[in-house]
């Protein structure tokens, strides 16, 4: 019901409810491991991988270029699907598109939606930190990578496991952008863990994404999972 808004002369306190819509669309790889069609009762954990600033853009092939791709392309027995989408030309990420590309991906495909995870460097380090932010409840753990963030709003991930990397040396994103989303969701009450690299610049993704270690976390955790 629409309420009648003051028309005297003077200032009045108003308000007014009005639900909205936009359209959402994204271009994305998929990769479905070995042994995927094997069980068809099967339910996998998923990975969500956004990339950085450089492979922005319409050339999917350029999504490739860093973070966990070649290592599964190495091992095909690497056990998760694994979904990586491009943000479009001189674009950052966006909530609502990778919350909307989940609910395709979990409509569609076989996903454990307690075992979705969510990592991403530099632009993707703070689009991870932003969307974890945003939809907390749809993640089972993150993994930011040479990113920051809006330590204002950081105690919405006090109960969402994370494992933050960075470059002691970076020249690109300051440790402190970081160093602070860390300090702010701990103060909170919750568990970070954070690797700096002491020598590394800008490039910690390499040896993190290469680092089995990281999935063998991912995999510890489940959404719902009692504190950590």
């Amino acid at each position: 019901m629409n309420h009648p808004w003051a028309l005297a002369p003077g200032q009045h306190p108003q308000s007014f409810e009005k639900t909205i819509s936009k359209t959402v669309s994204s271009r994305f790889l998929l990769y479905l491991p070995e042994g995927y069609d094997a069980d068809a009762t099967k339910k996998w954990p998923l990975i969500v991988f956004l990339h950085g600033s450089g492979e922005r853009g319409d050339d999917l092939e350029q999504v490739k270029a860093n973070g966990p791709h070649k290592l599964f392309e190495r091992d095909h027995r690497f056990p998760f699907i694994v979904v990586s989408p491009q943000a479009p030309a001189d674009t950052s990420w966006d909530s609502d598109t990778i919350n909307t590309l989940l609910d395709e991906l979990t409509a569609r495909l076989p996903v454990d939606q307690d075992r979705i995870y969510l990592t991403g460097l530099s632009l993707g380090g703070y689009g991870t930190w932003k969307i974890a932010t945003d939809h907390p409840q749809r993640f089972a753990a993150i993994a930011p990578v040479c990113g920051g963030g809006e330590s204002d709003n950081a105690c919405r991930l006090k109960d969402v496991p994370i494992w933050a990397f960075h470059g002691a040396k970076d020249s690109v994103v300051p440790l402190k952008e970081e160093q602070d989303m860390v300090d702010a969701v701990r103060a909170c009450g919750g568990d970070v863990k954070f690797t700096v690299y002491p020598d590394a610049d800008h490039d910690v993704w390499t040896q993190t994404y290469a680092n089995p270690a990281l999935y063998e976390w991912f995999l510890q955790h489940r959404r719902g999972d009692a504190k950590h």
